[in-house]
């Protein structure tokens, strides 16, 4: 092999060795658009990973819970995918209804917003307020003092005296919220703890009997007197009434961690951030058997 011969495969040698090191920016681009497209499609067919806003769904879920929201368990409807982008159609696909006592994600009607709410009154079933006792098919859902329940003060749990008029209490020092608790039973022997603070004008401890209209489910917080559900209208930030099975979104399972708020941008500060004993807490609602 001549000397022109050996310069020539040393050139192609060295510009095919530079190909090689060239970063394939389209091959990158589709590599993160898959990746960015299987997360979509997890989030929106799967489970999704969901923030708790509010103190709506006291005792069992304070702000700052993260927790798993499944997709899967009513089928899927407009609400289904990750962005509410799409606009409202009736009927769900491989639809069913929510258990009573389920906690679900659902999107007010005229919104982009997800609320989180307790499952209630199915199609069908008749339910009112009275006195802060709820009757279902006419007959009051039986409830039991549970005493109180002393929930830590924090950045996130506030226990502000608009909402919770003397129930901000010291113990050993410290500040807690004190929460009256009252375990309810549905019908279908589901039980779950609520909060009630005793009669307050305004807050929902009274509310007419109504039909929860076919295709709609009436869904209600667990913190009774703060929580805009099916009891408020829309104008209030309520869910307006019995609202739409299609705009359930989800199922809610467990929480994976929760956080008291007080993290700051220093990454020394997360650790202490992290509340204990929550991660792994189911959000189904106890059975009885009996």
């Amino acid at each position: 092999m001549g000397g022109d011969e050996l310069a020539l495969s040393h050139e192609a040698y060295e510009e095919e060795a530079i190909a090689q090191t060239r970063t394939d920016w389209w091959a990158e681009a589709r590599g993160i658009l898959w990746l960015v497209l299987a997360v979509l499609g997890f989030h929106s067919l799967i489970a999704k990973p969901f923030f708790i806003p509010s103190e709506s769904m006291l005792p069992g879920l304070l702000v700052g819970d993260r927790l798993v929201v499944t997709k899967y368990p009513y089928g899927y409807s407009w609400v289904t995918p990750t962005f509410h982008v799409l606009p409202f159609v009736p009927g769900r696909i491989l639809g069913r209804l929510p258990e009573r006592g389920d906690v679900v994600i659902v999107t007010p009607p005229g919104t982009n917003t997800d609320y989180i709410k307790r499952v209630i009154g199915l199609p069908g079933d008749t339910i009112g307020v009275r006195g802060g006792i709820v009757y279902l098919n006419g007959k009051a859902v039986p409830r039991r003092a549970m005493g109180d329940r002393y929930i830590p003060v924090d950045a996130n749990t506030r226990c502000d005296a608009d909402q919770y008029p003397g129930f901000r209490v010291t113990r050993d020092g410290k500040p807690y919220c004190r929460l009256p608790i009252f375990r309810e039973t549905l019908p279908n022997g589901r039980s779950y703890d609520t909060v009630d603070l005793g009669f307050r004008p305004g807050r929902g401890d009274n509310y007419p009997e109504i039909r929860v209209p076919q295709g709609k489910v009436f869904l209600m917080g667990d913190n009774r007197d703060n929580s805009a559900d099916s009891r408020f209208p829309l104008s209030q930030n309520g869910l307006g009434g019995p609202v739409p099975w299609e705009n359930i979104g989800g199922r809610a399972e467990f929480i994976t961690f929760s956080l008291d708020g007080s993290a700051s941008w220093n990454p020394l500060t997360w650790p202490k951030s992290f509340r204990p004993g929550r991660a792994g807490t189911s959000l189904h609602p106890q059975r009885d058997n009996h």
